[in-house]
């Protein structure tokens, strides 16, 4: 074999590698997955649950994601646990779904059309809702699950999980402006929850990112002492 015949082999076999992690990215409940764990940590059985999947499936997928090494796990217990695979992952993740909204005219409609209501066109931004948050003058509410807001949520936010969002609604300070959070941007939770609020008289705003998205800028969040379980 000849050094060009060499490096053209090695070449190949690098460009091979490269484009197993995109195979590991070609299924969309693959990408759910990679959501779901950017939240916490995870059992099979709770990433079934949360991506909507037969824990056979769930299993299945979390397989390809760790041969491709976007997750890794451990045991606790009888449980195996799932989580990403470092701190680059959520980033690339992200990167990802930015590149197919600006590449894909048909994601941007979907985004348009779906995410980004009329009545939602005024997200707050992260650095001016931490202000405000020491300043004392909003309520924030997390809609996501109970369990991935104990793991970590903003400081001093309060849980009311989706479906419980009407009715929790007159708990609420009266006389302050309320921003909602949930997941990400393509979360339809905090948007659901505004809209509710402000059908109800209530001075309301989403945030314009996701918890996974503040914890990557290295803005502070709270824990509860309670631990959520696999």
């Amino acid at each position: 074999m000849t050094t060009m015949d060499r490096d053209r082999r090695i070449k190949e076999d690098l460009y091979g590698l490269f484009a197993s992690l995109g195979k590991a990215l070609s299924s969309p409940a693959r990408l759910r997955i990679l959501d779901v764990l950017s939240q916490r940590e995870r059992s099979v059985e709770s990433v079934a649950e949360q991506a909507e999947l037969s824990v056979a499936n769930a299993s299945a997928h979390l397989r390809v994601l760790h041969s491709a090494g976007l997750v890794r796990s451990h045991r606790e217990g009888r449980y195996v646990i799932y989580e990403l695979a470092g701190k680059d992952v959520f980033p690339f993740l992200r990167a990802f779904q930015s590149m197919a909204r600006r590449s894909l005219a048909e994601v941007d409609r979907m985004v348009r059309t779906f995410y980004e209501r009329p009545e939602e066109l005024d997200p707050i931004e992260p650095e001016e809702l931490l202000r405000r948050i020491r300043e004392d003058d909003v309520t924030v509410v997390d809609v996501r699950p109970e369990e991935e807001y104990r793991a970590a949520h903003l400081p001093g936010a309060i849980l009311v999980p989706p479906e419980e969002v009407e009715e929790r609604i007159a708990e609420l300070p009266p006389g302050r402006e309320i921003v909602a959070y949930c997941r990400g941007p393509y979360c339809l939770y905090s948007g659901s929850a505004v809209e509710r609020l402000k059908e109800r008289g209530r001075r309301a705003r989403r945030l314009s990112i996701g918890l996974p998205d503040w914890l990557a800028r290295g803005l502070p969040v709270e824990t509860s002492t309670a631990m959520a379980g696999p």
